[in-house]
């Protein structure tokens, strides 16, 4: 099985995202895991190594897809 992994930073579009994938997401098929960087920053390298750019981004089956724009990866470093 597959586990789906939503990474944002807390922004307002960010967690609007996540609600939306919460509440949409077959998590018998795909378990969720969030990830907050600016809570969890040692997991931005594993977004960056996932090919994430900026957040609120999905990385599901190896594939990334970015959720709108909250704010850049980079941005979140400094």
């Amino acid at each position: 099985m597959s586990t789906a992994i939503f990474y944002h930073a807390g922004c307002p579009v960010c967690m609007g995202a996540e609600q939306m994938l919460l509440s949409s997401l077959n998590q018998d098929k795909f378990p969720l895991d969030i990830v907050h960087l600016g809570e969890q920053p040692q997991r931005i390298s594993d977004a960056e190594s996932a090919g994430v750019k900026s957040v609120p981004a999905l990385v599901l089956e190896g594939q990334v897809f970015h959720i709108n724009f909250g704010a850049a990866l980079a941005d979140l470093k400094s």
